[in-house]
């Protein structure tokens, strides 16, 4: 149930028009909030999201986000802030997911300088200067999360770069959490373990599927949703003493 403007809380989600980003936005709406979320190349997938929102009583935007165009983000801001102005008579939002990212399939001895960049930039580079961007507009109090992975834990060959970049996010989320102490934003990390999604190929054979369900403790692969409603709550008072933290979401893989 939509919230009045100036008091409903609002939460920006990267890469939210599939997915555990998907998940995230959708749950955060049955629980009041109002949600932005950023899409790259398919417009559709997005509006598709807000669509579904919308029907159902949320209130829901999209916006374009180039998460590894690092010189676009000025003017994402601005689009940010007049969305904010108009729809909720804001200038700032509470709540910051950073799910954006792409995956990595390569060995050590085929990943080119090519993938490793776009890796960096994506996962890392464009993480921290969005966040810096962005600080400004997170309102005293409120929260960022940064998405990892289990990878950032445990190896498998093929995502080197991947994993070693994650670990570099849970790094920078403690950075976080100390450099923006004053204002009272708290910055924790979660790390999906196995989770049955489109992501990186994500759904592959049967058999290999089976094969990662059965190293978790509980037996099966993670849904989208498994993530989405633990992160979602995080977001509320109930958690308001977890910061700076790595929270894994991961059915005890590996353990």
């Amino acid at each position: 149930m939509e919230m009045n403007n100036q008091k409903q809380q609002v939460l920006l989600v990267t890469g939210g028009s599939r997915g555990i980003g998907r998940s995230i936005a959708i749950n955060a709406a049955k629980r009041g909030i109002g949600v932005i979320l950023t899409y790259n190349n398919h417009p559709e997938e997005g509006e598709a999201v807000v669509h579904e929102i919308n029907g159902s009583g949320g209130k829901a935007f999209a916006l374009q986000l180039e998460s590894a165009n690092i010189g676009s983000f000025n003017v994402f801001v601005v689009s940010l802030s007049q969305l904010l102005k108009k729809e909720w008579n804001r200038e700032n939002f509470d709540y910051l997911v950073n799910n954006a990212g792409i995956a990595q399939r390569t060995l050590i001895k085929d990943t080119t300088e090519e993938i490793f960049d776009e890796l960096v930039n994506v996962n890392f580079k464009g993480v921290f200067f969005l966040t810096q961007k962005l600080i400004p507009l997170i309102a005293d109090g409120g929260e960022i999360i940064n998405i990892s992975s289990g990878l950032a834990r445990f190896a498998f060959p093929g995502v080197a770069v991947y994993g070693a970049l994650k670990s570099g996010i849970e790094t920078l989320t403690r950075y976080f959490a100390k450099e923006f102490a004053d204002r009272k934003i708290r910055v924790n990390t979660v790390a999906p373990g196995p989770i049955d999604t489109g992501f990186g190929g994500g759904k592959g054979d049967e058999e290999h599927r089976r094969q990662i369900a059965n190293m978790t403790a509980l037996g099966r692969l993670g849904e989208a949703d498994d993530v989405g409603l633990f992160i979602v709550s995080l977001l509320s008072d109930n958690s308001r003493f977890v910061n700076a933290q790595r929270i894994e979401v991961g059915g005890g893989i590996l353990i």
